[in-house]
């Protein structure tokens, strides 16, 4: 896994804005890689489309937000993060609404976490910071550190998740506990979103050198939860999309059993950074939908269709995945922290249509653009 080392950089923001988004072409977003969509589904702002990304500009590491009233079609800047850590680094950042309340944080909040402190030297503590908005992404505050390295290696991808018994947990990639396993997959619990428990493991598996990472959660219709990462340095495959189904949200099986692989016709797959996100659709209502990086044969070799599909899937994952058209194209894709490095959908217009956030270098700068595309 690659981990976004260009945030060390300090670049100029540019933000490109397009009244229309055309159905042939990608639009411009903003400088940055590892964006995030959510559609609010709370309060005063019910409706509306939020945008983030792991951004820079010349003060540093920070976290554009972004409206969309249109369904995808244009985004206005309306607020950022810039936590005062960015300037020693900042990485894979997530964005995601509270469905119920929290202690005090009503349904509806807004939370940012990224890792942070990657840059800070060779005694560096690496940790995930967490932020909330209370008015739709327009203003922030920190809210807390849910988790922190104890040595010098890496805290990583935070993603969140409401279990069914109400606890908010923040799941990560862990490098802390090298040299028994070069990277897990970690969680920590809170029922406040300030204080958070010890950590618990979610995901590790022999031996040493493998390494899970990229967890995502997505609660199904069903009340089941959809656990989704992707393994490196495990078996003839190279960091390959996996998934569990969890019953409730807070229990992921045994950790050292590696979960369902998914595979495309052919046996071809996505290397790298897959995000999943669910459509309303196929027999049992609910399509399931993955991004991931670089799309290869059965042998890891990259196709013509590299960056170009998405993956779908009609059974809550159970059996062969089949091919979408991609909305935002990258055919350069390749391993690299920024060319359709987890990239993030949307279903817009009523499920119609899937809107697509990607990265990808603009005469040598990582930028983010975004398209929207049919869902089916």
């Amino acid at each position: 896994m690659r981990k976004c080392a260009v945030l060390l950089l300090t670049l100029v923001l540019i933000i490109g804005f397009t009244p229309q988004a055309q159905a042939a072409g990608r639009q411009r977003l903003a400088v940055g890689s590892y964006p995030r969509l959510i559609r609010l589904e709370h309060g005063v702002y019910q409706g509306r489309i939020i945008a983030a990304v792991s951004g820079w500009d010349g003060n540093g590491p920070f976290a554009p937000v972004f409206e969309s009233l249109d369904e995808g079609r244009s985004f206005r800047l309306i607020g950022q993060v810039r936590d005062p850590r960015g300037a020693r680094g900042e990485c894979c950042g997530t964005l995601f609404e509270l469905p119920r309340k929290i202690g005090s944080l009503r349904a509806g909040t807004l939370l940012w976490a990224g890792s942070y402190g990657q840059a800070d030297g060779l005694e560096r503590r690496m940790s995930i910071r967490i932020w909330a908005s209370s008015d739709g992404g327009r203003t922030w505050s920190f809210l807390s550190e849910a988790a922190r390295s104890h040595n010098t290696d890496g805290v990583w991808e935070p993603e969140f998740d409401v279990d069914a018994g109400g606890t908010l947990w923040l799941h990560f990639a862990d490098e802390t506990e090298a040299p028994r396993f070069a990277q897990v997959l970690n969680r920590v619990g809170s029922v406040d979103g300030i204080h958070w428990g010890t950590k618990q493991r979610t995901l590790a598996i022999p031996p040493d050198r493998v390494r899970p990472g990229m967890p995502q959660v997505r609660k199904l219709p069903d009340g089941r939860y959809y656990f989704g990462y992707e393994i490196c340095n495990y078996g003839p495959r190279f960091c390959d999309p996996y998934f569990k189904i969890s019953p409730d949200g807070a229990n992921f099986g045994d950790p050292s059993a590696p979960g369902t692989p998914v595979l495309a016709p052919a046996g071809a797959y996505f290397q790298h950074a897959q995000t999943v996100t669910l459509f309303p659709g196929g027999p049992e209502g609910t399509r399931i939908l993955m991004v991931g990086q670089i799309y290869t044969d059965a042998k890891g070799k990259p196709l013509s269709t590299n960056g170009q599909v998405l993956l779908a899937n009609d059974h809550f994952g159970d059996g062969p995945w089949y091919e979408l058209p991609a909305p935002v194209q990258v055919p350069s894709a390749y391993d690299n922290f920024c060319p359709n490095y987890s990239s993030t959908l949307l279903p817009v217009d009523k499920g119609r249509n899937v809107l697509e956030i990607a990265a990808d270098y603009e005469n040598g700068v990582c930028t983010t653009y975004f398209a929207k595309g049919p869902a089916n």
